[in-house]
């Protein structure tokens, strides 16, 4: 489980999403179910992540967060030495859902598909 402390000491203050943002994109690709939210790519890089704060509001003993992940994938070919398939990153884009406990900072992740 993640933890994101510095947004729950943030949260209603006018930094909330700032900080919220900048916790987001120091979480590492395996905190953050990547894999998910491709839709161009096979395989989600350890390229780094952007994130873009969508919403956020406090419902049911929970603060839930909607951003938007900017991410890159790669198509994974079979590494043959004549295999065709570059190796290219493409440009990825999902949303998640934060559901972050107030008291512990403790997280929950989910990508979200329409």
């Amino acid at each position: 489980m993640i933890r994101l402390p510095r947004s729950v000491n943030a949260w209603e203050t006018p930094d909330f999403k700032a900080v919220l943002k900048a916790e987001i994109e120091q979480l590492g690709p395996d905190e953050l179910p990547l894999q998910q939210g491709l839709s161009t790519a096979s395989y989600a890089t350890d390229a780094g992540v952007e994130a873009m704060i969508i919403s956020a509001a406090r419902e049911e003993g929970v603060i839930r967060a909607k951003a938007g992940i900017f991410y890159k994938g790669i198509i994974a070919g079979c590494s043959c030495a004549d295999d065709p398939t570059p190796v290219e990153e493409q440009s990825e884009y999902c949303e998640m859902q934060f559901e972050i406990d107030p008291v512990s900072g403790e997280a929950r992740v989910n990508c979200v598909v329409d």
